[in-house]
């Protein structure tokens, strides 16, 4: 059984840097669409990064320039490099995988059947 184990959240000033990991378990998972979502208190889950299983890369443009999404394959962990962080960052963040398809990575949540346990990332301004 797969398993998604993340690390990596923190408290922050605006402008910081955070690097979040998560480690997958049970399951080589760099031929499949990997993602990274974030919730806000009162807001909708919301795909932020994405890699597919062909290894390319797209980012929700609240993130793009700031965020970067790579893969380790030896280590078979899902990285989130994040720069510039803002207040609006503020959002527990989760890594997913979608274990039956290498294209597309959808935006809908419910299409990705495993998850991690969540990171909380604080941005103070």
């Amino acid at each position: 059984q797969v398993q998604l184990v993340e690390s990596g959240g923190g408290s922050v000033q605006a402008g910081g840097s955070l690097r979040l990991s998560c480690a997958a378990f049970g399951y080589t998972v760099s031929n499949y669409c990997v993602a990274w979502f974030r919730q806000a208190p009162g807001r909708e889950r919301e795909r932020i990064a994405y890699r597919n299983g062909y290894g390319n890369t797209d980012y929700a443009d609240s993130v793009k320039g700031r965020f970067t999404i790579s893969f380790d394959n030896a280590k078979n962990t899902l990285y989130l490099e994040m720069n510039s962080l803002k207040p609006e960052d503020t959002a527990t963040y989760y890594c997913a995988a979608d274990l039956y398809f290498r294209v597309p990575c959808y935006r809908d949540p419910a299409n990705f059947g495993t998850w991690g346990q969540g990171t909380q990332v604080t941005v103070s301004s």
